[in-house]
Parts: structure tokens; C-alpha cells; sequence
């Protein structure tokens, strides 16, 4: 058996011409490399390297006006048009409260930047793509014709680092592997979550009770957490969109997490994806990654609120929804009703 040895930057350029149409994140696992190495290799050529500090970024990011945000994990693709406002940045974490694009920024993820333009015939395309140390793509800015080009390339001259090489090196990941806690105590659990007062206080319950995510919601019980069938997500969207209620979508990485607030209305199934294609907000889901989906209610001080949760099979979060509503408000009864009647999951065959 012979030893698979890394691309270097000149092999990754050729096969990503002849593989011109493949996804970049199918190449770089059929490559073994990273997304980042994929970009890094065109250093020079079609990208620059630039200060990937995300802080930074954000106290710039809204001379660019206009732009497509665009946040990913492995199996959702969220879009969000508009331009960046009431940045707050943050240690631990910053925030972007824009009428269309809403972000949770967690700085301490972001190592990598970079500068890429692509030409397709007459279009010439400019982004700036940032990623982890472990070269996983965290966020990527793609910039409209109506975007500010000036500001850009201000931008690119400024955050320009002095090391232009091609070649990327990936660092082994430190962070540790979510896991369930053998002791865990569901009748505690129970007790902790009916005395919540804000669907917040969630993380640390977890935290406190060194559970997962997927553990608390199997142990919870059916007051608070039940599975839903994997039909649901596409079925909360139409009926959502046919009662013109505002939701809110949730799709983040270890990163960022972004969100869309408000209604949808064009809904298309391609294959295993599950898209939305409205005016400043388009999603593209893969709903065969989506592993357990939950319809989850949460106490708050204003009443319960409930969410559909859909994991991956490794129990991570691939996208979270809600209905839309302000602090102090109670929760939608058109969206409550909307998620109390999606198909449950039937168990019947497994018991």
C-alpha cells in the first residue's frame, strides 16, 4: 500500500481546472486538504492573503455597503443580502445587529483571511473568506455589483499580510468531541429546564449538567422535547410560508452563527437539498444529514417558546428555527400551532 502524499499548490491548481465545476469543499475532500489549502494555492495569482482577525473585519466591513454574507456548516448554506450595521465586537464574542444581516461572531475561531477575485467570461467576482487554524471556512463575504469596489480593495491593501505564500499547513484541532455524561440525572434535568426563564440560559444548563445536546433532549422527556419525522423541516417552511408568519433561521459553525428573521416564500426541493430563494435570504439545506429532528419548547418568562432542532449524525446542530418575536412577547400562536402539528416521529417500529 502506498502513502497518499499532500498536493502541493501547483497539483491542487490543476485539479480544480479540470474539475471546474465540483464544489470547492468536494474537491478539498477528494484532495485531503482543506478549504483554506485550496484558496492558499491560488495566492498570487486569484487570492491574498489578508489579517483574519474578525473584529477587525467587522469595524470595516460596513464600508463595503451591500454585500451577500454567507455562513456554512457541512450541511447547510445560509445567505443573507444586505449591508453590515451596529457592529459590536467583542473577546469572547462580537455581535452585527443589521436590519438583514444578524450575526453571533465568536472572534477566537477566526485565524486565516483571504482576498479572492474570480473571472467567469465578462463577471469578475471579489470576496473575502476567513477560516479557522484548522482551515474550515467560518465566514465569507461575496461582494454585488451594487457593493462599494473602492472600499474593498482599501480594505485588501490594509489588511495585506507580508506573507504570501501558497502553501497552508493545518493545525491539529484541540477543541474536545461534545460528549453525553453517563450520570446524568434526568429527573434534575427536568427540574433545571421547567425553571428557565430564557431559551439562553440553555447553554449553561447544559454546561452545568455536562450533557449534550442530543443526550438532554432524549432524557427530557416529551413535555419538553419530541422527534419529529424527517419531513418536518420542509413542512414547517411551506406551512410557515403559506401563513406569512416571520420565523427565524439559525445556521452557525463554531465561528459564527447567522440568522435570518422574517418570512419566506420560495421554497424548491433539487435532490437531497431543501432551498430557499427569496430576495435577501436564500438557504440551501441538505435534508439527508439531517440525522434526528426535534421540535423542542423551552419556558421563558413570557411563556414557552419552541423551536424545530435538526443534528447531524454526530449530534451537532446543522439548523435551529423559531417564530419570530421580540423579548417580552409571548411566542406566535400561528407558529406554535405550525409546530404542534408537523408529523411526529413514529417509534412504534423500533420498540
Amino acid at each position: 500500500m502506498t502513502t497518499r502524499t499532500r498536493p502541493t499548490p501547483s497539483e491542487i491548481r490543476a485539479y480544480r481546472a479540470e474539475n471546474s465545476k465540483m464544489r470547492e469543499r468536494d474537491i478539498a475532500a477528494q484532495l485531503g486538504v482543506s478549504e483554506a489549502a485550496l484558496v492558499a494555492a491560488e495566492v498570487g495569482l486569484t487570492a491574498i492573503r489578508i489579517d483574519g482577525s474578525a473584529n477587525r473585519f467587522l469595524e470595516r466591513a460596513p464600508e463595503l455597503g451591500t454585500v451577500m454574507a454567507l455562513t456554512r456548516n457541512e450541511s447547510a448554506v445560509h445567505e443573507k443580502i444586505g449591508p453590515f450595521e451596529k457592529a459590536s465586537p467583542g473577546e469572547q464574542a462580537s455581535i452585527v445587529l443589521g436590519k438583514e444581516i444578524d450575526l453571533r461572531v465568536f472572534p477566537r475561531a477566526w485565524a486565516h483571511g483571504f482576498a479572492v477575485t474570480k473571472t467567469d467570461g465578462e463577471n469578475v467576482r471579489h470576496s473575502l473568506q476567513f477560516f479557522d487554524r484548522q482551515g474550515i471556512a467560518i465566514h465569507k463575504v461575496h461582494l454585488r455589483p451594487e457593493s462599494n469596489l473602492d472600499a474593498y480593495h482599501a480594505i485588501v491593501a490594509d489588511f495585506r499580510l507580508e506573507d504570501q505564500s501558497q502553501d497552508f499547513v493545518e493545525e491539529a484541532s484541540t477543541a474536545p468531541a461534545e460528549a453525553d455524561n453517563p450520570a446524568l440525572d434526568a429527573a434534575e434535568l427536568r427540574d433545571r429546564w421547567s425553571k428557565m426563564t430564557d431559551t439562553h440560559q440553555f447553554f449553561g444548563l447544559l454546561r452545568n449538567l455536562k450533557a449534550s445536546r442530543r443526550q438532554a433532549l432524549h432524557a427530557v422527556g416529551e413535555e419538553y422535547a419530541w422527534l419529529l419525522a424527517p419531513s418536518a423541516v420542509e413542512q414547517m417552511m411551506r406551512d410557515s410560508a403559506a401563513a406569512g408568519i416571520s420565523i427565524m433561521c439559525f445556521v452557525g459553525n463554531h465561528g459564527m452563527i447567522q440568522i435570518h428573521s422574517g418570512p419566506i416564500e420560495k421554497i424548491e426541493q433539487m435532490g437531497p437539498w431543501i432551498n430557499i430563494f427569496d430576495p435577501t435570504f436564500h438557504l440551501h439545506l441538505r435534508a439527508d444529514h439531517l440525522a434526528e429532528v426535534w421540535a423542542v419548547r423551552k419556558p421563558t418568562a413570557d411563556g414557552h417558546v419552541t423551536s424545530l432542532e435538526a443534528l447531524d449524525a454526530k449530534g451537532e446542530m446543522v439548523i435551529q428555527f423559531f417564530g419570530k418575536r421580540k423579548e417580552g412577547f409571548a411566542e406566535q400562536p400561528e407558529w406554535r400551532s405550525i409546530m404542534e402539528g408537523l408529523q411526529k416521529l413514529d417509534t412504534s417500529a423500533a420498540a
